[in-house]
């Protein structure tokens, strides 16, 4: 697909995740392969503006980051354009502004989700930043304020003729935040509402199965992941395959987990630093512990690493401890095999493997945790 001028070898997309879609994440999963697209955390406009050191960090980026696009919130005309100008001066391909965003800190400034509900004043706002910068500007909404207040294609339309590049619909509504399942019906009609841009569908999107029946059912252009990568880095891979082939890969085994969470982990280090890095990342390895089979000692002492050796000896025990659930080959027996991911759409018991609903994969704790 195409977005703006740039041709895509997929239409995959990383969504924002608030504390987690850092640049060690992004290049970690860029690395996996499958993904065409990512953006950077929301970031506050004014913040950026002011260069304080938080916003800056959260648009940190590098070479093999892109393309990049950097997600901004704010209601203010002037600030907003004045940030989509330094995006473009660092180096993004693109600005996204963030209109979905339930949470109290960026609605209660006017960002966010309380954007689709001025649907004249946002759009002068979005006109003022297409027209700073050469870079396309696109959007990421929700389907309105609450099921009452279904603005999303009223919305499409509007941003369609200002000029925006894509539109990117989370299929809930405001009042839902991240719970209830997706109104795949509600992007179908932001995607009809639009003429020629193209609509990127977002939400519950945890399987290859998954991405291919929000395309269907939609008509939608791509698919943006957000928990679905965080739980399963693998994914975009995965689903570039099986779109391509009707192929569905294996999901990686226990070597290639351990592998991938020590790049993960690396790369947290170096850019945060060593013991600030592995503090932040006591809340990412659980994440890969949930498919690594029986992992409560894993999870217990990863909470407590603080350095690259504690993190090497949380491994190493656990390594050593697991060996005794599995065979000579080094396989989990089958009674302690986590049951397969299926698509949500698919399947409504639980995954008792995992401890987790494949409908309802929790949103992780981040610095936007109340809405």
């Amino acid at each position: 697909m195409r977005l703006g001028p740039y041709e895509l070898p997929t239409n995959l997309f990383l969504s924002p995740l608030a504390g987690y879609t850092n640049l060690p994440f992004r290049v970690t999963l860029r690395e996996l392969g499958g993904l065409a697209w990512a953006t950077t955390d929301l970031v506050n406009a004014r913040s950026l503006i002011e260069r304080n050191r938080t916003a800056l960090q959260l648009v940190a980026s590098s070479p093999d980051d892109r393309p990049l696009a950097i997600q901004l919130f704010g209601s203010v005309p002037e600030e907003m354009r004045d940030a989509a100008v330094m995006c473009e001066a660092m180096g993004a391909q693109s600005v996204d502004i963030n209109m979905g965003c339930p949470v109290k800190k960026v609605v209660k400034i006017g960002g966010g989700s309380a954007m689709m509900t001025e649907l004249d004043k946002t759009a002068a706002l979005v006109r003022g930043m297409i027209a700073a910068v050469k870079i396309p500007v696109t959007a990421k909404m929700r389907l309105g304020w609450d099921d009452d207040n279904l603005t999303a294609p009223d919305l499409a339309r509007v941003l369609e003729d200002t000029g925006v590049a894509a539109i990117f619909v989370h299929g809930r509504t405001r009042a839902q935040g991240f719970g209830g399942t997706v109104n795949l019906a509600g992007i179908r009609a932001v995607v009809q509402a639009v003429k020629t841009i193209p609509v990127i569908g977002n939400g519950d999107v945890t399987t290859p199965e998954a991405a291919k029946h929000m395309l269907d059912e939609t008509g939608c252009a791509g698919v943006s992941i957000g928990r679905g990568a965080f739980y399963d880095p693998w994914i975009f891979r995965r689903t570039a395959h099986y779109l391509s082939t009707g192929e569905l890969l294996p999901e990686p085994n226990f070597a290639e987990r351990v592998r991938v969470m020590r790049r993960h982990f690396g790369r947290y280090c170096e850019f945060y630093g060593e013991e600030h890095g592995a503090r932040l990342f006591r809340k990412v390895a659980p994440w890969y512990a949930k498919r690594f089979g029986p992992a409560k000692p894993f999870k217990q002492r990863i909470i407590t690493i603080r350095s690259q050796a504690d993190f090497d000896a949380a491994v190493a025990e656990y390594v050593a401890w697991r060996a005794q659930f599995c065979d000579e080959q080094g396989e989990l027996l089958p009674r302690f095999t986590p049951a397969p991911m299926v698509a949500s759409f698919m399947r409504d018991e639980p995954d008792e493997a995992a401890g987790l609903h494949r409908s309802a994969i929790p949103v992780p704790k981040g610095p936007v945790d109340t809405w």
